[in-house]
């Protein structure tokens, strides 16, 4: 089956300025590079709270999952004595529930079943 990511990405103004990416189709080797390069512009130009909806990812591979752990560890900085959630995922499907919750992902990524909820937690940062 052919790799293929899917992408958009929008400003939304919760408690905080927040990116939010929505994602479809495959994360994998494929197309970690087009996510991390997403990422990254997002922070260079001055985003430092994302979510990331994926009620259309179909596939989470062990490099997407390495992707989302670099883009965490690019928006969580290492000297926040606060230690800041400032990246947050919304709306997987069971399947990519599952992944994540198996391999720990989800011991220091918050997920919400919902944009709206996961919006609404950014308010209080």
């Amino acid at each position: 089956m052919k790799s293929d990511l899917k992408m958009t990405s929008e400003q939304i103004q919760a408690g905080v300025p927040v990116t939010v990416f929505h994602i479809g189709g495959w994360l994998d080797a494929q197309s970690e590079t087009q996510f991390l390069e997403a990422a990254q512009s997002a922070y260079e130009a001055g985003g430092r709270y994302l979510l990331i909806e994926m009620s259309d990812l179909d596939t989470l591979t062990s490099a997407g999952m390495r992707a989302i752990q670099k883009v965490y560890q690019m928006f969580t900085p290492a000297n926040d004595p606060h230690k800041t959630i400032r990246l947050k995922l919304c709306s997987a499907p069971p399947q990519i529930y599952n992944v994540l919750g198996i391999t720990g992902f989800l011991q220091n990524i918050p997920m919400y079943e919902s944009m709206a909820s996961a919006l609404e937690a950014f308010g209080g940062e």
